[in-house]
C-alpha cells in the first residue's frame, strides 16, 4: 500500500495541467465525463447517459481488471471526471486514485449493492455484475447520480434507464425461464467469479480454484473436483476469456469432458460472444444450458 501511495502521489504531480481543462481531446463538448473502473458500468453509464456523456473504461479490452495500473492520464481524468463509477476491493489502483485526486461526485457501488461471499474461505465476491437484478440497483442509482449533476436532462435519464431496466429484466427471465428444468444444477469453473449468478438461479458452483484467476489449485482440490464432477455428472469445464484454458483442458481430458467459455464478462475483446453485456449474458445462458441439460 505504502508502495500504492507513492505511486499515486507522483502521478497526481503531474495533474497540475490536466485540472486546467474539464474535457478531452476525445470528449464532444458540453458532454458529462464518466470514468468508470471497468466494463459494467461502463456498459450502464452509456445505456443511461446516452449522447449526453462521454464514458471512459480505465480497464483496456483484454485487460485483466484485478492488475489494472494507472496511467497519468488516467489519474487525471478521475479528478476531472463529473462522475467516477468505481468498486472497493477490486482494483486498488483506482481506489488509491480516487482517494487521493478526490472526484468531484464518486460512486463507489458497493456502497450500492453490499457484497458477499461464496466460497469457504469467506472472501466477498466481487463479480456483483453478474447478477442482472444487482445491475438494475446499480443503473438506478447512476441514474440518480447525473440527475444530481444536471437535472435539466432528467426525463432523459429517467427514459433510458426505463430501457435498460427493461432489457435487464428480459436478461434476467430469460435465465429464470431458461434454468428452471434442467438435469443439473451444479456447474464447474476455473474460478470463482459465478457465485450471485448461481444464488440468483439456484445453481450450485464449483470452482477448481478460488476467486483469483491466477490461483493454482492444490492436488487434493484437483481430486476433489474429480469425485465432484463424477458425483453429479458433470459434462463440463468453463474457462473464461481471459484465462488460459490449459487447467480445464486437462481436467477435461482426464475425465473426459468438453470445455466451454464462461465469461466473467470484465471486459469485450474479439474473443467474447457477444458485443456487449446482454449479448454476452445470452451466450453465457446458452453455455450453461446445454451443459446442465436443460429443457
Amino acid at each position: 500500500m505504502i508502495l500504492m501511495k507513492i505511486k499515486v502521489l507522483g502521478l497526481a504531480a503531474a495533474l497540475i495541467i490536466a485540472l486546467s481543462g474539464c474535457t478531452t481531446p476525445t470528449q464532444p463538448s458540453g458532454t458529462l465525463s464518466i470514468v468508470v473502473s471497468h466494463y459494467p458500468y461502463a456498459y450502464l453509464a452509456q445505456a443511461i447517459g446516452g449522447d449526453l456523456v462521454t464514458v471512459t473504461n480505465l480497464t483496456q479490452p483484454g485487460a485483466e481488471p484485478h492488475d489494472l495500473e494507472l496511467t497519468t492520464r488516467q489519474v487525471a481524468q478521475i479528478a476531472t471526471s463529473d462522475l467516477m463509477i468505481y468498486q472497493a476491493g477490486l482494483q486498488p489502483a483506482v481506489e488509491a486514485a480516487v482517494n487521493e485526486v478526490e472526484p468531484s461526485y464518486p460512486l463507489e457501488v458497493t456502497n450500492i449493492v453490499p457484497l458477499r461471499s461464496h466460497t469457504p474461505d469467506g472472501n466477498p465476491d466481487p463479480h456483483i455484475w453478474l447478477d442482472p437484478a444487482q445491475m438494475i440497483t446499480i443503473a438506478e442509482s447512476i441514474t440518480a447520480a447525473l440527475i444530481e449533476i444536471d437535472p435539466e436532462n432528467e426525463h432523459i435519464y429517467a427514459d433510458q434507464l426505463t430501457v435498460l431496466a427493461t432489457t435487464l429484466t428480459l436478461l434476467d427471465s430469460s435465465y429464470s425461464t431458461g434454468l428452471a428444468a434442467c438435469e443439473r444444477q451444479e456447474f464447474l469453473t476455473s474460478h470463482a467469479a459465478f457465485g450471485y449468478l448461481a444464488d440468483r438461479y439456484k445453481l450450485t458452483q464449483i470452482a477448481i480454484s478460488g476467486l483469483s484467476p491466477d490461483a493454482e489449485p492444490s492436488p487434493e482440490r484437483i481430486a476433489e473436483i474429480h469425485q465432484l464432477a463424477q458425483q453429479y455428472g458433470l459434462t463440463t469445464v468453463f474457462f473464461e476469456t481471459l484465462s488460459s484454458p490449459d487447467l480445464a483442458e486437462i481436467i477435461a481430458s482426464d475425465l473426459g469432458m468438453r470445455t466451454d467459455v464462461l465469461d466473467p464478462i470484465e471486459g469485450i475483446t474479439s474473443a467474447s460472444r457477444g458485443t456487449n453485456y446482454p449479448q454476452v449474458m445470452e451466450s453465457n445462458l446458452d453455455a450453461l444450458r446445454e451443459a446442465n441439460g436443460c429443457l
